[in-house]
C-alpha cells in the first residue's frame, strides 16, 4: 500500500511540474525578474523612456504602431500600450523563436493568460504598461499571439543598438 500511494505522490508531483512549464510563457523560465537574450524586467519606479504603442484592427488586418522601435543598449523602456481596436489584442516581447513557438502554442490554448513582465493582454479601448530593460543588443521580436492576430500583421520588431 505504501509503494502505491509512493507511486502515486510521484505521479502528482511530475504532473504539477509539467503543468507549471507549460504556463511559464515566452521568456519567463519561471523567474519574472530574470535576464533573458532580450534583456530583464524594468523597475517602475525608475524613469524610463516612454515608447507608445497603438494596436488594433481595420481594413482587415491587425497592426501594432509603430511596427519598429529603435532602442539604445542599457536603456530602460515604458511602453504604454493603447488598445484602440475592438478585439482583445497582447503584446509579448521575445525572440522571434520564443514568439514563434509560443504562437503555435496558443492555438492550442487561446485563453492562456500572460502573468509575464514582457507581456500585456488587453481588452478593447483599455491602456497597460510594460517596463523593460534593454541589456543586450540585438533584433528582437513584438507580437501580439493571440491566434491568428499575428497572421494577421500584428507583429513588429525592436531593434537594440
Amino acid at each position: 500500500m505504501k509503494y502505491i500511494l509512493s507511486i502515486l505522490g510521484s505521479a502528482v508531483v511530475v504532473a504539477a511540474l509539467s503543468t507549471s512549464v507549460a504556463i511559464a510563457g515566452p521568456g519567463a523560465a519561471g523567474h519574472h525578474d530574470a535576464e533573458v537574450a532580450y534583456g530583464k524586467p524594468g523597475d517602475p519606479k525608475k524613469p524610463a523612456r516612454i515608447v507608445q504603442i497603438r494596436m488594433g484592427e481595420g481594413d482587415g488586418k491587425m497592426f501594432f504602431a509603430p511596427p519598429i522601435v529603435e532602442i539604445k543598449k542599457g536603456e530602460q523602456v515604458r511602453f504604454k500600450l493603447m488598445n484602440g481596436g475592438e478585439l482583445d489584442h497582447e503584446l509579448v516581447i521575445a525572440t522571434l523563436q520564443e514568439n514563434l513557438k509560443h504562437a503555435e502554442e496558443m492555438k492550442k490554448n487561446p485563453d492562456m493568460e500572460h502573468d509575464d513582465p514582457n507581456a500585456k493582454r488587453l481588452a478593447p479601448k483599455k491602456t497597460g504598461d510594460i517596463v523593460w530593460h534593454f541589456t543586450k543588443v540585438g533584433e528582437f521580436d513584438f507580437s501580439c499571439l493571440i491566434p491568428g492576430h499575428r497572421e494577421a500583421g500584428m507583429t513588429g520588431k525592436i531593434i537594440v543598438k
